[in-house]
């Protein structure tokens, strides 16, 4: 069964056999919330309430082309259930109201007219000090309250893990994937091809892919950067955790770094996070730094990409700058 808000009156016989509308509570409208990727995503308004109705599909929502696991939304509603008990993190957090588990759907608290943080991408636009240590808080929260000694079957999320490998450590290091840079910005494919082309950078993406996929103690969010993050009436909160696993904890720092820098964030912002955050028993930076290498080169030259205002020696500078964290 797949949603469609051109067929409100199915929507809304939907949303009451499930118990999530009452018998007589009306939907008044149907719109979109956002610009979301992955998922179908709709705000349903009644005469008293508003409710985010979230449904995943076996294709990327924006690229259907691209197949992606269908039952993502029930491993980022198992992820909003474990937040309940943590109060720091939950109230950072939409509330979950609903799970339909057989039909990959959610129903979550409306954060009412909001914006995410991918305005951070365009020129001098800045992010603050206070949101920058809420967003390192946020983490340092996350990573300290769920530990895990062994394998945790509900966040495995292997098929999740293996699309979003595919993408950050395989495909933008291959020299013929079929994308055109230069589509994306002219020169771009000459200055991505010694990148492609470099041996040792590879196996370094390789040995990153293999930990990326093999199972760690700490929940991650598993996709930090400013598309997840959101502003609010009630302050900053985070969404989208449907990538999260249990993996290093070095990889989400690594992921908000890379975004801080490709958004031309200040040091003294990311001195914030860094110094803000404060990471589990064995925590490596040297990994991190790792991890930020490799988000910045996949961002750049690889499929998943930004709605960057950088200039070609700008991002040639990056892509060094990343180049140098890998080694």
């Amino acid at each position: 069964m797949l949603l469609d808000a051109q067929q409100p009156g199915a929507l809304q016989d939907y949303l009451r056999r499930r118990g999530w509308l009452d018998t007589n509570e009306t939907i008044t409208d149907i719109e979109k919330p956002g610009e979301g990727n992955m998922n179908y995503t709709l705000r349903i308004r009644t005469a008293t309430r508003t409710l985010i109705v979230k449904q995943s599909r076996e294709y990327v929502e924006k690229y259907p082309s691209i197949p992606a696991p269908a039952n993502r939304a029930v491993t980022e509603g198992k992820f909003y259930r474990k937040m309940r008990n943590v109060p720091m993190l939950a109230e950072r957090m939409p509330l979950l109201f609903g799970m339909d588990e057989e039909h990959n759907v959610l129903i979550l608290q409306d954060l009412g007219d909001a914006s995410d943080y991918t305005f951070l991408y365009q020129p001098c636009r800045m992010l603050s000090e206070d949101d920058a240590r809420l967003l390192a808080d946020y983490l340092t929260d996350l990573h300290a309250q769920f530990l895990s000694d062994g394998p945790n079957p509900d966040f495995a999320n292997r098929e999740m893990r293996t699309l979003n490998h595919e993408h950050i450590f395989h495909y933008p290091f291959l020299l013929d994937n079929g994308f055109d840079l230069n589509t994306v910005q002219p020169g771009l494919q000459t200055l991505a091809a010694p990148y492609k082309g470099d041996a040792e950078l590879k196996r370094t993406a390789r040995k990153l892919g293999e930990l990326y996929l093999s199972d760690g103690r700490t929940l991650l969010h598993g996709d930090y950067y400013p598309g997840s993050w959101l502003q609010t009436s009630t302050g900053t909160k985070v969404i989208d955790p449907e990538f999260c696993f249990y993996g290093p904890a070095e990889f989400d720092l690594g992921v908000m770094m890379a975004h801080l820098m490709m958004a031309e964030q200040p040091p003294t912002i990311l001195n914030a996070v860094l110094t803000a955050y404060k990471g589990p028993a064995g925590f490596d930076d040297i990994l991190r730094q790792r991890f930020t290498g490799i988000e910045i080169m996949r961002r750049l030259i690889g499929l998943a990409q930004l709605p960057l205002s950088l200039s070609l020696d700008k991002k040639r500078d990056l892509l060094d700058e990343a180049h140098s964290l890998l080694h």
